[in-house]
């Protein structure tokens, strides 16, 4: 099972209609144009338009499937434990990090979300304040963890 937060669920549907409503009608419009300049077969704009229609339906039908397949999990005032949608901060080797815990679909690294599925979001989950995980490396070494804080 895939699961998203609240706030990602309401960006992917925010993304969808965003591609459903006006992309598709700037795309058509596009279309439109190209056809009315003649020749199709050698209509760099026409080409595009067409290139840039296959890539939005795409989209479209991805976010539909992710929408359609994924949890979105229900927020809770407790936050004893790691859950997906928390906020942890953690101590390695005497660096902070704050990493918030997303689904797989929303992770992006670089910005602090990390998957429920990757190697230190799966070791973080269900452990409490206090406690230190340790995570193996793909190199054999292995770096302990220890949990600071859990927000929201």
């Amino acid at each position: 099972m895939k699961y998203l937060t609240k706030k990602g669920f309401e960006k992917l549907k925010k993304e969808l209609d965003e591609r459903k409503l006006s992309r598709r009608r700037a795309i058509a419009q596009a279309i439109k144009e190209a056809k009315e300049q003649g020749d199709l077969s050698e209509n760099a704009e026409y080409i595009e338009a067409k290139r840039q229609q296959r890539e939005n339906e795409g989209r479209i039908m991805e976010l539909e499937n992710i929408i359609r397949t994924s949890e979105v999990v229900e927020e809770d005032n407790s936050i004893n434990v790691v859950k997906i949608g928390c906020v942890v901060e953690v101590e390695t080797n005497g660096t902070k990090s704050v990493f918030t815990i997303v689904g797989a679909n929303e992770a992006d690294p670089a910005n602090g979300l990390i998957s429920n599925e990757s190697p230190l979001g799966a070791c973080l989950l269900g452990k409490k304040k206090g406690e230190e995980v340790e995570m193996t490396l793909p190199n054999g070494r292995t770096v302990a963890h220890k949990i600071i804080k859990i927000s929201r």
